[in-house]
């Protein structure tokens, strides 16, 4: 290999520790200012996905503010009035969840058939869950701003106290807003970027550097751009199936189950919780568990069928992206190192650590070596 041919003299471990060091201070920086970094690099990402339907609008439009104003105002028109027909559903659930929770702890008849149907352990456990006070404080919600407000202090304290800091609601947005303005503010510089970016390099280190991340951004393309596309029509799909069949929490649990998908094939995890929510599921409406919990996984089976025979072959094509197994080692990782800044940049991280190991890989194979 290309790092085998120079010999490893006193200089060369040196720089070979100095270059870990660093390496080792960088991302002990990152991990101290993640709560800082999360808006931009976030922001970031969304630029990057967005930036190639500018790119076609300015095709049609030249000015590039004109095409970024255009299209981030399609994006708000699109997310308006799919959040305007999700969150009133969402909100109906977590109602009708509430309820259910009640009856799981109050319910004598209920207590009865799940005596009767489900072993003691199974039913107890989903007591004693029913029961925990995080769970009853979400439940109790009665609007979507308080809802994501008591799911962030849970989920991400940190990242909550950095964009509220308050419960003010203004406030809370205004902090969020940040990540707006960074994604607006690359999407307009986008292409200025790569166009003069290239003059910042030393002549000797540009074609090489600009190779690289022309491998880097078709990995990108790959793992990242087709796969999000992937998870969002999947978890779409699994909504939809769970509403029908009537599962409690369906288009909540649909849509997470969709976002699992992020990691191909991870979204076998979302059998556990759905198998749970089918089990309360007959118990409320006295069918059977094996008929509930069989239903649950036709969803799955359905929805699994679709997308390797249609979803995946129509976004992905012919391109193979990481193995599912790389792309969660990747994921757990980066989340040890960085926390939820890792989980974020996990994916991006690996495709550019990818892009180079190739680079290296071509290198070898210009040089002649075995």
């Amino acid at each position: 290999m290309v790092l085998n041919n120079r010999p490893y003299t006193f200089d060369r471990v040196f720089r070979l520790a100095a270059t870990g060091g660093i390496l080792y201070a960088v991302v002990s920086l990152m991990a101290h200012l993640s709560d800082v970094l999360i808006p931009f690099v976030i922001a970031f990402l969304l630029a990057y996905l967005l930036n190639p339907v500018v790119a076609r609008v300015q095709e049609r439009v030249p000015n590039r503010v004109a095409a970024v104003a255009l299209t981030l105002t399609a994006v708000t028109f699109i997310v308006t009035i799919v959040a305007a027909v999700t969150i009133p559903l969402m909100m109906g659930e977590l109602a009708h969840m509430a309820a259910l929770a009640r009856k799981v702890l109050s319910d004598a008849d209920l207590a009865a058939r799940a005596s009767a149907s489900l072993p003691p352990e199974i039913w107890e456990a989903i007591r004693d869950y029913a029961a925990q006070d995080n769970l009853r404080e979400l439940l109790k919600q009665r609007d979507f701003w308080s809802l994501a407000q008591a799911i962030l202090r849970k989920v991400l304290p940190s990242v909550w106290g950095l964009v509220a800091g308050t419960t003010n609601i203004l406030i809370g947005l205004v902090g969020m807003s940040v990540i707006g303005l960074y994604m607006v503010f690359m999407l307009l510089d986008f292409r200025r970027i790569k166009a003069e970016g290239k003059n910042l390099l030393p002549p000797s280190w540009r074609e090489p550097v600009l190779e690289f991340l022309r491998e880097f951004d078709a990995s990108m393309s790959r793992y990242f751009r087709a796969q999000a596309v992937v998870a969002l029509l999947v978890g779409i799909l699994f909504a939809v199936g769970f509403s029908l069949i009537g599962l409690p929490m369906g288009i909540v649990l649909g849509l997470f189950v969709g976002a699992l998908n992020m990691v191909p094939y991870l979204q076998i995890i979302g059998t556990i919780p759905a198998g749970l929510l089918a089990v309360v599921m007959a118990l409320e409406t006295g069918n059977g568990v094996f008929t509930a919990v069989g239903l649950v996984l036709l969803v799955f089976i359905v929805v699994q069928g679709i997308q390797d025979a249609v979803i995946v072959p129509k976004v992905m094509g012919e391109v193979t992206g990481m193995s599912p197994a790389m792309i969660l080692l990747s994921i757990s990782i980066w989340g040890k190192l960085l926390g939820f800044l890792g989980l974020v940049i996990a994916l991006p991280a690996t495709c550019l650590a990818t892009a180079y190991y190739q680079r290296l890989i071509t290198l070898d194979k210009k040089t002649g070596n075995p």
